[in-house]
């Protein structure tokens, strides 16, 4: 991977994992333009690297309430902080068991199933313009609430579903307010992202054999700085119903990627 690519890939992953577009569609539209012609260790160092960099984008621009949560939790005090640390825990286990018991099928999905992108974009699109429109948007997370965002994480798991356009607009259209939803569905992907590099360290997964340091570090600045900016306009978009835009974007970008794989099958 050249060093251009890292940058260019670790914007894209910073920017696209926050706004409602699909970083992992936008990574298999990037990777089949390019030509992937990393080894398959080297491809997933790179991955590792760059979700580890925008978790702690995510932690940063949130740092407040990360450290609110954390102070009551070593406290044993039941209150809002650990009420809402539970919610996100209870948001993890759909994700979580869907990526342990479907983890080869999920792995297959990831190899340049272009059209698959281009129809997850497009559903993305409909979600957005649903939440967009959507009213009455005052309620706090409930538990049960927590739980079907929960569900909507872990269909987001297919490439071009967007996360943070599935449970944000899932949220708004169970009746959230808008900023606690950009809010919830920013941290409930933080332990998932540390959970399933942890989980692919210890399968021996990951490897840095042959792995140039200076793309890495690369990727990982440039998706931390573009994560850090696109987290904290993000809140600032879906606070004031802005989805509507990314709709339209999704709605595009999942047509190109249709007709584009589409014709280049056609002339091969």
């Amino acid at each position: 991977m050249s060093l251009l690519e890292a940058v260019v890939l670790g914007i894209l992953q910073g920017l696209t994992e926050f706004l409602p577009v699909s970083s992992s569609g936008h990574l298999e539209i990037a990777k089949a333009f390019w030509g992937d012609a990393q080894v398959p260790e080297e491809g997933l160092l790179f991955t590792v690297v760059v979700h580890a960099a925008t978790a702690i984008s995510t932690l940063v621009v949130f740092r407040k309430d990360v450290m609110d949560i954390l102070r009551e939790l070593f406290q044993l005090r039941w209150n809002d902080e650990t009420r809402f640390l539970a919610k996100i825990l209870l948001s993890m286990v759909p994700a979580a068991v869907i990526g342990v018991l479907f983890e080869a099928h999920i792995e297959r999905l990831f190899g340049g199933h272009v059209v698959l992108v281009g129809c997850m974009l497009l559903v993305t699109g409909a979600l957005l313009l649903l939440a967009d429109r959507a009213k009455n948007t005052g309620k706090a997370v409930g538990y049960g609430n927590a739980f079907v965002i929960g569900i909507s994480q872990a269909v987001a798991i297919l490439p071009g579903v967007s996360r943070s356009g599935a449970t944000i607009s899932t949220s708004v259209l169970l009746g959230i307010d808008r900023a606690r939803a950009a809010r919830f569905s920013f941290l409930m992907v933080v332990p998932l992202i540390l959970g399933k590099m942890a989980k692919d360290v210890m399968d021996g997964k990951v490897s840095t054999d042959g792995a140039s340091l200076l793309p890495l570090v690369a990727g990982f600045v440039a998706a931390f700085l573009a994560g850090l900016f696109a987290c904290a306009w993000m809140v600032e978009l879906v606070k004031r119903a802005k989805l509507r835009y990314f709709s339209i974007y999704c709605f595009m970008v999942g047509i190109a990627a249709i007709a584009g794989a589409l014709i280049f099958y056609g002339k091969r």
